[in-house]
């Protein structure tokens, strides 16, 4: 079986290793109860076998509770930390190939020179270093152990790629496609667009019922009582009374009594709201009470005040133009889908070569402006993956562009303009070291090809379904 395949296409090279993400499920493993004699294999990688209880103790040594992965079964928990397993093996396999080591004392001086673990002078503080290993309940072997291990793959990748020194055309190449200068036509797409008082009613009318199940609002009657310490308890004050009363308040609704019984106990005043819907202009109290709908009654914190309520009853009904809170909200909507159907027309002229600069000054008229953009990363117009599309695309072409704003632009591409390349800068070195990375990672691709051909991975299913069934 394909390695890239069972990982669901993670690279398990250089460039993306598996990596297990712990997302705070806290420490603690199995214990020492689970398989404690070796059992069947859960993978082979070529002649190597993966036990199962190599695959316990690794899930072990992770730090994830056995709750956690429980939880998490359904989302694949036990095959992603399959994959890392399997990814870890094959990477020692490779650095057994090449009889790549580190000394303890190398691996000492990575200890000792990092920052967590040095003074202000530069000095390092065992203190500090066994302070760390409690804060993240770790045995220095632990520790250690995997700090050997990553350094020993960053040995492998860079002795994988290494010498990947880019020729000196490619890294002009690379600062001249991304430091040119180029020059743009462009105007803003909202003159096109219909505007509001180019609906009719009868738009509106087809509209609604061409999306009557997407436009289907549903209207609340309910009742609803503010709860603070003066009308509660007849003081200003937040005590021990007032938190006892606001207990039996729940209590109440948990057991069942009806609001109208509540509010006349502790006299409340109730205020009825019939036949809302959803609206900005609602006051907070109200548009909370619609977003707990589902809940018909309850009570919770508003500011400083707590609010009982009870939704009596819940409709939805087709949307009503003659309202013209209503009519306003179909009237946007029908605004935003007339504008993307008309961007949609406009990509597809542009992907069938049906606009031209004839076309372009046509549909721009008088609103046409030109622009320089000083360099791939210049976004100060436009945001940076309309700017970088501009500069993929050749002279004469024609796309669909936005700002941070979401605004739509037809732009043109009139001219790319080199800038002079001055190699003895700082900038310019930078690109050295990026063209070199980007050669590496070229290799690095190769080489995670390359694994695939050479290791062979069979997965024992009925052991992962042993290994899961230890969750149920």
């Amino acid at each position: 079986m394909k390695i890239v395949k069972y990982l669901n296409k993670n690279k398990i090279g250089g460039i993306i290793l598996i990596v297990v993400i712990i997302i705070a499920f806290g420490f603690g493993g199995f214990g020492g109860g689970f398989l404690s004699n070796n059992q069947n294999n859960i993978a082979k990688i070529n002649k190597t076998n993966i036990t199962t209880q190599d695959f316990i103790n690794y899930i072990n040594q992770s730090g994830i509770s056995q709750k956690a992965i429980k939880d998490n079964m359904d989302n694949n928990i036990i095959e992603e930390l399959l994959a890392g397993l399997i990814s870890t093996t094959l990477l020692d396999l490779e650095i057994k190939h090449f009889k790549i080591m580190l000394s303890e004392v190398s691996l000492l001086k990575k200890i000792k020179l990092n920052n967590n673990f040095i003074d202000e002078n530069g000095v390092f503080q065992r203190i500090k270093y066994e302070k760390f290993l409690l804060e993240n309940n770790i045995s220095a072997l632990i520790f250690e152990q995997r700090l050997k291990d990553r350094e020993l793959q960053k040995k492998l990748f860079n002795y994988v790629g290494a010498g990947s020194v880019s020729p000196k055309f490619l890294i002009d190449k690379l600062f001249e496609n991304e430091n040119k200068k180029l020059e743009i036509n462009f105007f803003d797409l909202e003159n096109l667009y219909k505007k509001k008082e180019d609906f009719k009613n009868e738009d509106l009318v087809n509209f609604i019922n061409q999306n009557e199940d997407k436009l289907m609002t549903e209207y609340i009657d309910f009742k609803y009582s503010i709860i603070n310490p003066k009308n509660l308890i007849g003081i200003n004050e937040f005590n021990q009374l007032f938190f006892d009363k606001i207990d039996e308040i729940e209590s109440n609704i948990l057991n069942g009594i009806d609001f109208d019984q509540i509010t006349s106990k502790f006299n409340l005043n109730t205020n009825t709201i019939e036949d809302y819907k959803y609206s900005e202009k609602s006051n907070t109290i109200e548009k909370k009470i619609y977003e707990l709908r589902n809940e018909n009654f309850n009570i919770f914190e508003n500011n400083e005040n707590f609010i009982i309520y009870k939704i009596n009853n819940l409709v939805k009904k087709k949307p009503d133009i003659n309202n013209l809170q209503t009519k306003d909200e179909i009237l946007n909507q029908l605004i935003q889908e007339n504008k993307f159907e008309y961007n949609k027309k406009l990509l597809e002229k542009i992907r069938d070569k049906k606009i031209d600069s004839n076309e372009f000054s046509k549909l721009g008229k008088d609103q046409i402006k030109f622009l320089t953009l000083n360099s791939v990363k210049d976004n100060k117009r436009f945001n940076i993956n309309s700017v970088e599309m501009l500069y993929s695309m050749p002279i004469n072409s024609f796309a669909l562009i936005s700002d941070e704003n979401k605004k739509v632009y037809l732009a043109e591409i009139k001219d790319y303009k080199d800038i002079p390349i001055e190699k003895d800068t700082d900038i310019f070195k930078s690109y050295i070291a990026k063209e070199n990375t980007n050669n590496k990672n070229t290799i690095l691709k190769s080489y995670d090809i390359y694994l695939n051909s050479k290791y062979k991975v069979d997965i024992n299913q009925i052991a992962i379904d042993n290994v899961k069934n230890l969750f149920q």
